[in-house]
C-alpha cells in the first residue's frame, strides 16, 4: 500500500522529471528538494527517492529496448533468404 507521502513524493517527481526534460534544467530537482524540506524532511527523502528511481527506470527501459533491438536484428540475420 502506497503512503500519502509516497505518492505525493512521486507525483511531485514525476512533475520535476518532465520539467527537466522540457528545460534541461536538472538543479530544479535540488531547488524542490529544499523547499520540501523546509516544511517536511520525511517528503523530501521521498521525494529525492522518487527521482532516483524515476530516473533509474529511465535508464533500465533504454538498455531492454537496446538489447531487444539486437535480438531482433540477430533473428533477423538468422533467417534464411527466401
Amino acid at each position: 500500500m502506497t503512503t500519502i507521502n509516497e505518492q505525493i513524493a512521486d507525483e511531485l517527481a514525476r512533475e520535476v522529471l518532465e520539467l527537466i526534460e522540457a528545460t534541461g534544467d536538472d538543479e530544479i530537482v535540488n531547488t524542490i528538494a529544499k523547499t520540501i524540506g523546509a516544511s517536511s524532511t520525511t517528503l523530501e527523502e521521498s521525494f529525492l527517492t522518487a527521482v532516483r528511481v524515476r530516473r533509474a527506470e529511465v535508464r533500465a527501459r533504454a538498455q531492454i529496448k537496446q538489447a531487444k533491438a539486437l535480438v531482433a536484428k540477430a533473428a533477423q540475420k538468422a533467417k534464411p533468404a527466401p
